[in-house]
């Protein structure tokens, strides 16, 4: 699989589980706040790992790693990203697969072979405004749909998340958002943050008071609403 590097312990990236966290390059949406630009519109192969490395990494932490995260860019677009998590989940590790839900044929594949246990979708905006947000003249919503039936389907443990702008989100998006993801196990908002990696520059944070006002209309929507990144 073509990685671009990994993560080999975090206590963020799956909650309540010791992480290692895989990269990898390359992406179908051009979100000018991505912070992890290099994945997504740089040069990918000229930074490339074998996942060898990260499979010998992976066998001599076992027992004190409890799981992987396969993030991106976008890990769906991987043609081989079956057969690296068969062979993590061979080591004994449980998984986890960060998704834009562009992809429904892959993720659908990846859960009825039993190879994911969480699954964390990113939900960019509203549907009105997803195009606007994610960098492209359109978006096959129809795509995003699928994922989340998916998803819902499947039984897995899974959330659904937003990182949040000032120049992108509205209550009204918010509103949009909670009724979108209805019924889901859990919903965060996420603090954007200016870095040096994001592909463009110039966008703001929502404070933190605001972000409480807009978790108050996912309540009673999904069973676990949450901010992430605020103090």
């Amino acid at each position: 699989m073509k990685i671009n590097g990994y993560e080999k312990f975090s206590m963020v990236d799956f909650e309540g589980k010791i992480a290692c966290t895989v990269f990898t390059g390359g992406c179908n949406l051009r979100c000018p706040f991505c912070h992890n630009g290099s994945l997504v519109i740089g040069d990918v192969k000229a930074n490339q790992i074998d996942d060898g490395e990260v499979m010998e990494y992976l066998e001599k932490r076992r027992g004190l790693v409890d799981a992987v995260s396969v993030t991106g860019g976008e890990a769906t677009l991987q043609p081989d990203l079956a057969d690296f998590l068969r062979r993590v989940r061979a080591l004994g590790y449980i998984t986890k697969l960060d998704t834009n839900g562009l992809r429904p044929d892959v993720l659908k594949n990846l859960l009825d072979e039993g190879l994911v246990d969480y699954v964390a979708m990113d939900i960019k905006n509203s549907p009105e405004k997803y195009a606007f947000t994610t960098g492209l003249k359109c978006v096959d919503l129809d795509k995003i749909n699928e994922s989340m039936r998916i998803i819902k389907e499947s039984g897995v443990n899974h959330e659904y998340r937003t990182t949040i702008i000032k120049e992108f989100h509205t209550a009204e998006d918010m509103e949009r958002i909670a009724q979108w993801v209805s019924g889901a196990n859990a919903y965060y908002m996420q603090k954007y943050s200016d870095s040096e990696g994001c592909i463009s520059h110039g966008y703001h944070e929502i404070e933190k008071a605001q972000a409480e006002e807009f978790a108050k209309l996912f309540e009673n929507k999904v069973v676990k609403v949450g901010l992430r990144g605020y103090n």
